[in-house]
């Protein structure tokens, strides 16, 4: 059997692996028979030159036909691309994941440092337990965060570790520093990441932390997965109405009716969006 090639977002060229795409639609909650199902249509309709981002379209748009909750969270990674073009809302989501897993949370509060002041994205604690964490969110996945990123970073943490917060560390409290982004890494940013007992968050590492891991563990789900409503729709939810969660949409149906939205979208609207909630109290694990 000849294998399939498949164009990276990179533009490199590789060798398509089915086992890959199930996978990733099995993640997303579909079942075995729905995940091979997806999988055998893209393999009978393929075609040279195909590129992740169409496989991936496709994929989506198969799936919607027999479970539209997987479909929605197969979604995830491109739905946090569609919080931007700013960086807020996924300051947001960050903190939200971090109030799910038990932290009190500040944002975008400013702290003084040894040498001088910083604003701190995400101030986080828990049990004596600090997190300084940045967020980097890139608007496309070729955007990745060098190792020049980190270094930056480090270096403003250490600045405010002997700044305000060395009584903190009087005090018994910890402080770790974590990086947070929508895209990747480079294989030298991990490294130093490791080396410096840094927490880099990407969306597949670390294995426990990774932001698809995490999303799975607390069943909060961003808006933009929604696939129920319309790209400008999405947008003003997070722009105008300031709202992140589809938990919170669930709380304020009222924004659809402001936003035009008719009333057999708005049906299939909240039903969408209450299935991806019931996940929120029961998370795939």
């Amino acid at each position: 059997m000849i294998k399939k090639q498949i164009i990276k977002a990179s533009g490199q060229e590789v060798i398509f692996d089915p086992s890959k795409l199930r996978l990733s639609l099995r993640r997303s909650g579909a079942s075995s028979e729905e995940a091979d199902a997806v999988v055998q249509a893209i393999l009978d309709d393929w075609r040279t030159g195909l590129t992740t981002k169409q496989v991936y379209r496709r994929a989506h748009r198969l799936l919607r036909r027999y479970n539209k909750t997987a479909a929605s969270r197969y979604s995830l990674k491109q739905a946090l691309f569609a919080l931007g073009p700013t960086g807020y809302p996924f300051e947001t989501f960050v903190a939200r994941l971090l109030e799910a897993d038990g932290f009190t949370v500040q944002k975008g509060i400013l702290q003084q440092g040894h040498c001088i002041n910083h604003e701190v994205d995400i101030l986080a604690e828990k049990n004596k337990k600090i997190i300084f964490g940045e967020c980097k969110f890139r608007n496309s996945q070729q955007l990745i965060n060098d190792v020049k990123v980190v270094l930056y970073i480090r270096s403003r943490f250490e600045d405010l570790r002997q700044g305000e917060w060395r009584e903190w560390l009087n005090q018994g409290r910890s402080l770790e520093c974590f990086v947070f982004t929508n895209t990747r890494f480079t294989e030298d940013a991990l490294r130093y990441g490791e080396c410096s007992s840094m927490t880099l968050v990407s969306w597949d590492t670390p294995n426990s932390w990774s932001l698809r891991e995490w999303v799975n563990r607390t069943g909060l789900h961003p808006i933009t997965c929604l696939s129920s409503l319309t790209r400008r729709e999405k947008t003003a939810l997070v722009e105008e109405h300031h709202i992140v969660l589809v938990q919170d949409l669930v709380k304020r149906l009222e924004v659809l009716d402001a936003l035009g939205v008719s009333d057999y979208r708005r049906h299939h609207a909240i039903k969408e969006a209450e299935a991806l909630c019931e996940l929120a109290i029961n998370p795939m694990r």
